[in-house]
């Protein structure tokens, strides 16, 4: 029993009632549709947008393949910027044999306080050019996640704030029409004094 009242309680603006006027049937309307457009809509984009980013990373992962480096000159020192920061590691230059059998040098980025000849991983394009790692499958899986709760979170507030901006006109042009009617029966309460 306190079940079905509670959501009478809750569909109230639906419910038969001799005091309920068009205008908030209305009113509720406009409500239940924001908030399905916010609860499909911002579900969809999100997938959407979770999807698209993990065929993007995958694709680069795809693209790009490690290749043996000989370093051609010695890395600085470690720089102190903290560790696991993207800023710990230094520009240098790299050789390589490309797949043509020619020898290709470029700067790359490396760990710190390495000496001229020592074997190293670089990572090359489709092109042959060098380029950073691809994120790693589980990386690019939570960092998909949160391109597409981050779509999801831009799309429900664009969504709510439209929703708010059209109950705010609803409610305008009911005000007016209160207030034009209230000029009109307005007088007729007032009282009459001899």
């Amino acid at each position: 029993m306190r079940g079905t009242k509670r959501v009478s309680q809750l569909l109230w603006r639906w419910r038969t009632n001799p005091l309920r006027r068009h205008d908030d049937v209305v009113g509720a309307w406009i409500v239940l549709a924001v908030w399905m457009v916010i609860a499909t809509g911002g579900t969809l984009i999100g997938v959407l947008t979770a999807h698209t980013a993990d065929e993007s990373f995958a694709q680069l992962r795809r693209e790009r393949h490690p290749v043996q480096a000989v370093l051609a000159e010695s890395t600085a020192p470690t720089v102190n910027m903290g560790a696991g920061t993207p800023y710990d590691q230094v520009r240098a230059t790299v050789r390589w044999t490309g797949k043509d059998g020619s020898t290709r040098t470029g700067r790359a980025m490396l760990d710190p306080g390495q000496r001229a000849g020592s074997k190293v991983v670089v990572w090359l394009n489709g092109r042959e050019r060098l380029t950073t790692e691809p994120t790693s499958a589980s990386t690019a899986a939570v960092e998909a996640d949160v391109f597409g709760a981050a779509a999801a979170l831009a799309f429900a507030s664009l969504a709510f704030a439209a929703g708010r901006v059209v109950q705010w006109r609803f409610d305008q042009r009911l005000y007016d029409r209160w207030g034009r009617e209230w000029e009109q029966l307005g007088p007729q309460w007032r009282r009459k004094t001899n």
